[in-house]
């Protein structure tokens, strides 16, 4: 079934297109990844399809979550769908959290809005399980602690706590663990790909790392200079690209023996 499907989606500032023609679909616990170098488009797309583009862009075309569409929604439609039906991992946890309030309170925080807990208590106790099954040491603890006081990794795990708090059916993770340290990064991408898996939650993984695509995703669209120029499975595109860009790609990763 799916779950998500967009349409000729752009992204335009002015009168310039920074984004145009996507074509994607997510099927329900699907995992897709979009893959491209900095400045291809892809995170304007994330952006685009949770309403989340900087002042001065405009994104056109269709993207419809279930019977929703995104593209045009106003502020109060997404802002009930955010957290609930689609959520997002970024790059930086420390945009994404409050610095001055506890984080177990922020996850709480995260399922009182929606209304998917009875209560702070009930909230309040779920947020610790979840920590818990983040993998964070002590989640009682670590619940009371303020943002600062985590590793870069911990306040990731925070993150997809909060993200995954409502059981959403689609996560998009941009560039969620880039900042991060080659052994943290891989915990954390086992975190996101086991706790989807789980909740059979679809799953738009964006990322310039090839090898991480290569062990996340089913399926990958390449992007480059604001197009969709390549997509298939994860296994075709990666062993046997069709464009010249995305052999580029592979000739300058890890991956370009294999």
């Amino acid at each position: 079934m799916t779950l998500l499907r967009v349409r000729d989606l752009g992204v335009t500032a002015g009168g310039s297109a920074l984004v145009s023609g996507v074509d994607l679909e997510i099927g329900a616990g699907e995992r897709v990844g979009l893959i491209g170098e900095s400045g291809s488009g892809k995170s304007l797309t994330a952006s685009a399809l949770l309403g989340l583009l900087p002042d001065g862009l405009t994104a056109t075309g269709s993207a419809t979550l279930g019977e929703v569409e995104l593209v045009g929604a106003g502020e109060r439609t997404m802002s009930s769908l955010r957290g609930r039906e689609l959520a997002m991992v970024f790059q930086e946890p420390m945009t994404a959290l409050n610095p001055s309030m506890r984080v177990g309170r922020q996850v709480a925080e995260a399922m009182l809005v929606h209304g998917t807990r009875s209560g702070r208590r009930d909230a309040h106790r779920r947020a610790v399980e979840l920590l818990g099954t983040m993998g964070l040491p002590d989640p009682e603890r670590t619940a009371r602690t303020y943002p600062h006081q985590l590793s870069g990794g911990q306040r990731q795990r925070v993150v997809l706590a909060i993200a995954l708090a409502n059981d959403p059916p689609l996560l998009v993770c941009d560039e969620p663990t880039t900042a991060l340290d080659v052994t943290v990064q891989a915990r954390i991408l086992d975190e996101i790909r086991s706790r989807t898996t789980e909740s059979g939650t679809a799953l738009l993984f964006i990322t310039h790392d090839l090898a991480v695509v290569a062990g996340m995703c089913e399926r990958v669209l390449v992007m480059h200079e604001g197009r969709v120029v390549e997509s298939g499975t994860t296994h075709q595109v990666l062993s046997a690209p069709e464009h010249d860009y995305t052999r580029k790609l592979l000739a300058a990763s890890d991956l370009e023996t294999a």
